[in-house]
Protein backbone atom coordinates (compact mmCIF):
# COMPACT_ATOMS: atom_id res chain seq x y z
CA UNK A 1 0.00 0.00 0.00
CA UNK A 2 1.65 3.08 -0.96
CA UNK A 3 1.90 6.14 1.36
CA UNK A 4 0.27 9.19 1.06
CA UNK A 5 2.92 12.26 -0.45
CA UNK A 6 1.76 14.54 2.45
CA UNK A 7 2.61 11.70 5.11
CA UNK A 8 6.47 11.01 3.04
CA UNK A 9 6.57 14.95 3.47
CA UNK A 10 6.05 14.72 6.92
CA UNK A 11 7.81 11.80 7.75
CA UNK A 12 10.86 14.07 5.86
CA UNK A 13 10.07 16.50 8.38
CA UNK A 14 10.72 14.15 11.02
CA UNK A 15 13.84 12.56 9.47
CA UNK A 16 15.51 15.71 9.53
CA UNK A 17 14.26 16.85 12.98
CA UNK A 18 17.88 17.54 14.60
CA UNK A 19 19.28 17.50 11.43
CA UNK A 20 18.69 20.50 9.44
CA UNK A 21 21.89 22.47 10.30
CA UNK A 22 24.02 19.43 8.71
CA UNK A 23 21.33 18.84 5.54
CA UNK A 24 21.60 22.38 4.99
CA UNK A 25 25.53 22.84 5.50
CA UNK A 26 25.71 19.33 2.87
CA UNK A 27 23.07 21.69 -0.20
CA UNK A 28 25.39 24.30 0.51
CA UNK A 29 28.95 22.95 0.31
CA UNK A 30 27.40 20.93 -3.05
CA UNK A 31 26.02 24.32 -4.19
CA UNK A 32 29.39 26.05 -3.84
CA UNK A 33 31.49 23.46 -5.25
CA UNK A 34 29.29 23.41 -8.46
CA UNK A 35 29.26 27.54 -8.32
CA UNK A 36 33.36 27.22 -7.99
CA UNK A 37 33.69 24.84 -10.93
CA UNK A 38 31.56 26.35 -13.13
CA UNK A 39 33.35 29.36 -12.55
CA UNK A 40 36.81 27.91 -13.65
CA UNK A 41 38.37 29.96 -17.09
CA UNK A 42 38.03 27.02 -19.95
CA UNK A 43 37.43 24.29 -18.35
CA UNK A 44 34.32 25.39 -16.07
CA UNK A 45 31.49 24.07 -18.68
CA UNK A 46 33.56 20.65 -19.50
CA UNK A 47 34.00 19.75 -15.60
CA UNK A 48 30.75 19.36 -14.36
CA UNK A 49 29.98 16.78 -16.80
CA UNK A 50 32.11 14.64 -14.88
CA UNK A 51 31.39 15.71 -11.04
CA UNK A 52 27.43 15.80 -12.11
CA UNK A 53 27.07 12.08 -11.31
CA UNK A 54 28.99 11.53 -8.45
CA UNK A 55 27.91 14.77 -6.49
CA UNK A 56 24.37 13.45 -7.70
CA UNK A 57 25.29 10.07 -5.61
CA UNK A 58 26.76 11.31 -2.70
CA UNK A 59 23.57 13.26 -2.41
CA UNK A 60 21.24 10.25 -2.47
CA UNK A 61 23.42 8.92 -0.23
CA UNK A 62 23.71 11.31 2.48
CA UNK A 63 19.66 11.86 1.62
CA UNK A 64 19.32 7.92 2.07
CA UNK A 65 21.11 8.24 5.85
CA UNK A 66 18.80 10.95 6.78
CA UNK A 67 15.62 9.35 5.67
CA UNK A 68 16.81 6.11 7.60
CA UNK A 69 17.79 7.55 10.58
CA UNK A 70 21.47 6.09 10.61
CA UNK A 71 24.48 8.28 10.93
CA UNK A 72 24.70 11.01 8.19
CA UNK A 73 27.90 12.62 7.97
CA UNK A 74 28.90 15.54 5.71
CA UNK A 75 31.72 14.32 3.68
CA UNK A 76 29.13 11.75 2.47
CA UNK A 77 28.11 14.41 -0.36
CA UNK A 78 31.37 12.56 -1.73
CA UNK A 79 31.14 8.90 -1.91
CA UNK A 80 29.55 8.61 -5.18
CA UNK A 81 33.29 9.63 -6.32
CA UNK A 82 33.85 5.69 -4.95
CA UNK A 83 31.27 4.53 -7.50
CA UNK A 84 33.17 6.92 -10.41
CA UNK A 85 32.75 5.31 -13.30
CA UNK A 86 28.91 4.15 -12.47
CA UNK A 87 27.43 7.49 -12.27
CA UNK A 88 29.23 9.13 -14.65
CA UNK A 89 27.79 7.16 -17.07
CA UNK A 90 24.40 6.46 -15.72
CA UNK A 91 23.94 10.65 -15.63
CA UNK A 92 25.16 10.72 -19.28
CA UNK A 93 22.97 8.68 -20.11
CA UNK A 94 19.88 9.78 -18.06
CA UNK A 95 20.61 12.89 -19.51
CA UNK A 96 20.56 11.60 -23.43
CA UNK A 97 17.89 9.61 -23.51
CA UNK A 98 15.73 12.33 -21.53
CA UNK A 99 17.25 14.97 -24.41
CA UNK A 100 16.35 12.62 -27.48
CA UNK A 101 12.81 11.78 -25.52
CA UNK A 102 12.29 15.80 -25.53
CA UNK A 103 13.24 16.63 -28.83
CA UNK A 104 10.38 14.27 -29.89
CA UNK A 105 8.03 16.17 -27.39
CA UNK A 106 8.50 17.72 -23.96
CA UNK A 107 5.68 15.80 -22.25
CA UNK A 108 7.53 12.18 -23.30
CA UNK A 109 10.90 13.95 -21.81
CA UNK A 110 9.09 14.87 -18.54
CA UNK A 111 8.04 10.81 -18.53
CA UNK A 112 11.32 9.45 -19.13
CA UNK A 113 12.94 12.64 -16.81
CA UNK A 114 10.90 10.72 -14.20
CA UNK A 115 11.18 7.38 -14.97
CA UNK A 116 14.69 7.89 -14.50
CA UNK A 117 14.55 9.12 -10.91
CA UNK A 118 15.31 6.87 -8.68
CA UNK A 119 18.61 5.85 -10.55
CA UNK A 120 21.11 7.33 -8.19
CA UNK A 121 18.90 5.94 -5.28
CA UNK A 122 18.89 2.40 -6.22
CA UNK A 123 22.97 2.94 -7.23
CA UNK A 124 23.51 3.79 -3.63
CA UNK A 125 21.50 0.77 -2.35
CA UNK A 126 23.22 -1.77 -4.15
CA UNK A 127 27.25 -1.41 -5.26
CA UNK A 128 26.77 -4.62 -7.65
CA UNK A 129 25.05 -3.29 -10.60
CA UNK A 130 26.18 -0.96 -13.42
CA UNK A 131 24.33 1.94 -15.36
CA UNK A 132 21.91 0.42 -17.84
CA UNK A 133 20.79 -2.02 -15.49
CA UNK A 134 20.17 0.44 -12.74
CA UNK A 135 18.47 2.93 -15.16
CA UNK A 136 16.31 -0.34 -16.44
CA UNK A 137 15.75 -0.66 -12.49
CA UNK A 138 14.11 2.98 -12.00
CA UNK A 139 11.83 2.59 -14.92
CA UNK A 140 10.54 -0.53 -13.40
CA UNK A 141 9.97 0.58 -10.13
CA UNK A 142 8.67 3.67 -11.00
CA UNK A 143 5.97 2.08 -13.22
CA UNK A 144 2.61 3.35 -12.17
CA UNK A 145 4.08 5.73 -9.84
CA UNK A 146 5.32 8.61 -12.35
CA UNK A 147 2.35 10.88 -11.49
CA UNK A 148 2.39 10.53 -7.77
CA UNK A 149 6.43 11.35 -8.00
CA UNK A 150 5.41 14.43 -9.86
CA UNK A 151 2.38 15.27 -7.60
CA UNK A 152 5.39 15.47 -4.84
CA UNK A 153 7.13 17.40 -7.06
CA UNK A 154 4.43 20.02 -7.43
CA UNK A 155 3.56 20.28 -3.59
CA UNK A 156 7.13 22.39 -3.52
CA UNK A 157 6.39 24.56 -6.07
CA UNK A 158 5.07 27.08 -3.87
CA UNK A 159 7.98 27.13 -1.37
CA UNK A 160 10.31 27.29 -4.57
CA UNK A 161 8.58 30.84 -5.32
CA UNK A 162 8.74 31.82 -1.70
CA UNK A 163 12.26 30.84 -2.30
CA UNK A 164 12.65 33.18 -4.94
CA UNK A 165 11.72 35.95 -3.35
CA UNK A 166 14.04 35.34 -0.41
CA UNK A 167 17.03 35.81 -3.20
CA UNK A 168 17.45 32.04 -3.19
CA UNK A 169 17.65 31.42 0.51
CA UNK A 170 15.07 29.44 1.19
CA UNK A 171 16.91 26.88 -0.81
CA UNK A 172 19.31 25.99 2.09
CA UNK A 173 16.50 24.87 3.62
CA UNK A 174 14.18 23.40 0.44
CA UNK A 175 16.50 21.58 -1.39
CA UNK A 176 17.49 19.33 1.99
CA UNK A 177 13.53 19.17 3.25
CA UNK A 178 12.83 18.12 -1.00
CA UNK A 179 15.76 15.58 -1.14
CA UNK A 180 14.55 13.71 2.20
CA UNK A 181 10.77 13.26 0.84
CA UNK A 182 12.41 12.00 -2.33
CA UNK A 183 14.42 9.61 -0.50
CA UNK A 184 10.88 8.92 1.57
CA UNK A 185 9.45 7.88 -2.12
CA UNK A 186 12.28 5.50 -2.87
CA UNK A 187 11.97 3.90 -0.04
CA UNK A 188 8.06 3.36 -0.23
CA UNK A 189 7.90 2.39 -3.80
CA UNK A 190 10.82 0.19 -2.98
CA UNK A 191 9.06 -1.58 -0.10
CA UNK A 192 6.09 -1.92 -2.88
CA UNK A 193 8.09 -2.90 -5.55
CA UNK A 194 9.14 -6.23 -3.41
CA UNK A 195 5.84 -7.22 -1.99
CA UNK A 196 4.55 -10.19 -3.34
CA UNK A 197 0.95 -9.91 -5.89
CA UNK A 198 -0.96 -12.83 -5.16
Amino acid sequence: MKTENSVLMKQAREALSGKWGLAIWAFFLYFLITLIIQNIPKVGSFIPLFISGPMALGFAIFSLSISRNQNPKLEQIFEGFKRFGTSLVAFILMSLFTLLWTLLLIVPGIIASLSYSMTFYIIADDSSMGAIETIKRSKKMMYGFKWKYLELQLRFLGWALLSILTLGIGLLWLVPYMSISNAKFYEDIKIVNLTPVF
